[in-house]
Order: structure tokens, then sequence, then C-alpha cells
């Protein structure tokens, strides 16, 4: 069942930017209901602004999608989730632990997961973009970090095998999973994520244990 178009807004004076931020406020929650292919006359009628109006701040609908990129991904990525995942002072399965729940806050939302399922099943390329955002990084500095953990070879004298990669992925998708499952599917899932990203990490760094390098290769 589709979620009815909110009544008219009455109109506000607002300043120039402060317009601009409630165009992109609105446009996060419209198209996280409707998708990307709510109309921006709905979404004009909605914010209770022309559409004229709109387009003067975000001349073409895909300058919008693009904002709602920065404003939803960009944006929102902490910069301390990179250096923490390199802080050697702690262990890594504290690094790991600290990163998915505070990665979590931020991706579990129910907006930034409708929208990233929007934009895949569209074809958009910000799932894409995002995605090599995630990989390099988040992902590789994990490989990195598993490498010295095991002590094996630094990737500086061996890259990152397509299999170290994906394993990271799998426990990245894992955890992601989890989001979709409870904001997408409305499924029963288990009330404790930090039992779960625990348990996840423990269980990936006991296996990277057991492979050598030669092994990640084949």
């Amino acid at each position: 069942m589709v979620p009815e178009l909110t009544k008219l807004k009455p109109k506000k004076r607002l300043t120039p930017s402060d317009r601009e931020q409630e165009i992109i406020d609105e446009a996060v929650q419209f198209f996280a209901e409707f998708g990307f292919n709510g109309r921006t006359r709905d979404l004009a009628k909605r914010i209770g602004i022309t559409q004229p109006l709109l387009y003067r701040y975000f001349p073409t609908k895909d300058d919008l999608i693009e904002r709602v990129f920065k404003e939803v991904y960009l944006n929102w990525i902490k910069p301390e989730w990179s250096l923490n995942l390199k802080d050697r002072s702690v262990s890594l399965e504290q690094r790991l632990v600290d990163y998915y729940i505070s990665y979590a806050k931020i991706v579990h939302q129910y907006e930034w997961i409708r929208i990233y399922m929007y934009s895949g099943l569209m074809g958009n390329s910000m799932n894409r973009r995002y995605i090599r955002i995630v990989e390099d990084e988040f992902l590789k500095p994990i490989c990195e970090e598993i490498r010295h953990e095991c002590g094996q070879p630094s990737i500086k004298k061996h890259p990152i095998t397509p299999l170290e990669l994906e394993r990271v992925w799998v426990l990245h998708g894992g955890l992601f999973y989890y989001a979709i499952r409870k904001n997408i599917y409305h499924s029963k899932v288990l009330n404790d994520f930090k039992t779960i990203v625990l348990t996840s990490v423990k269980i990936i760094l006991e296996g990277s244990k057991k492979f050598k390098l030669e092994d990640l290769e084949s």
C-alpha cells in the first residue's frame, strides 16, 4: 500500500540556506517513502512550495538526488572510523566491534536503508559509489589489520587477494542484512546487535588464523 502524501504545509519565510536544507531534509524522507520515481511536483507540495521554487535550488531531479546522496551517504561517514580501525594500541577485536556498533547507528536508520534499496533496484550509481567508498576506506584496512593480527605478510609485499576481501564483505554484508531484515522486511530479529557483532567478529578472527596467505590466493 502506497503511503499517502502529507497535506500542504503553510509557507514559511526562510533564508535561502535554510530553505535549501529544508528541501534536502524533506527529499530524504520523500525518497525513502516513495523511491526515486516520486515526482518533484509532489515533493514541492509536501514542502509547501512551488515546483519552480524547488528547481531554483535544484535545476534537475538528478541534482536533487545527487545532493540526497551526499546528505545520506557521504556526510554521515565519520572520519574517526578509518583512523580507529588502524589504531593498534587497541585490540583488533575491540576495534571491529566499536566500528560496527558505531556504523550501525548511522546506516541502520529507516531512511538510509530504504534509499539504499530503492537506489539499487533502479540501478542508480549511488550504491556502486558508496560500495567503493566502504571498500577502500574500511574493508581493505580491515583486511590489512587482519593480516597483521595473524602475522601474515603486509599488503605492501602481497596485495590483498580477492578472497580476503570477499571474506570481509561476508562479515560486513551479514551485519548489514540484519538491518534489512529489521527495517525492510520487518522480520523478527534478535534485539542484541552488540552480541551479534561480537560473535561475528570473533568468528572471522579465529577463522583467519587458520589460513595461510597461500590459501587465500587459491
